[in-house]
């Protein structure tokens, strides 16, 4: 079972195929369990979002692709992902191999744990990883998608109340979104 979830996630993850995806998602919805975070776990996985993780980066301060650094990957929409809790955790821990996302986890590559796969196995598919700005603790990835589910993802586009929400007060940034 292990090995068809790894190569399944595998060929997501590259893009490999798109069909699998639903398969995969439907097959560990049932494993996802999703309960509603607390206040203080979606606050703290804001920070570490915008923070440690950096991830603002490349997928924006409202997680809609938006890019605040020009020098960095285009990062997916996080408001319109289909992506359950236990794909994002993988993607978080295991980055996107050849596609830009780095690996959060610092043993991601080392002993097969993601995709079953190791540094050499990317080497040898010509597959790159960047590093990331910091490695990020299970815990605070658990944090991250915390404040991904209740804040950003299915939220729809950022609007000016949205914004005044997200942040807890007007921000320059909401100014120049729509009512």
């Amino acid at each position: 079972m292990r090995l068809r979830l790894s190569l399944a996630a595998f060929l997501i993850v590259t893009g490999l195929v798109a069909y699998p995806l639903d398969s995969a998602r439907g097959a560990l919805s049932a494993v996802e369990g999703q309960t509603t975070p607390e206040a203080d776990d979606v606050a703290e996985g804001m920070r570490l979002f915008r923070t440690k993780g950096d991830c603002q980066s490349c997928h924006g301060w409202a997680a809609d692709g938006r890019k605040m650094d020009t020098q960095m990957p285009d990062g997916a929409n996080l408001r319109t992902t289909r992506l359950n809790r236990v794909l994002l955790l993988m993607t978080i821990k295991c980055g996107r191999p050849g596609k830009g996302m780095p690996a959060y986890d610092r043993l991601a590559y080392s002993d097969g744990r993601c995709y079953n796969m190791k540094e050499a196995d990317l080497q040898s598919k010509g597959l790159s990883m960047p590093d990331p700005p910091a490695t990020l603790q299970v815990r605070e990835m658990e944090r991250i998608l915390d404040f991904l589910q209740v804040k950003v993802i299915g939220q729809g586009p950022m609007t000016r109340a949205k914004c005044v929400e997200y942040w807890g007060k007007e921000q320059d940034v909401c100014k120049d979104l729509p009512q």
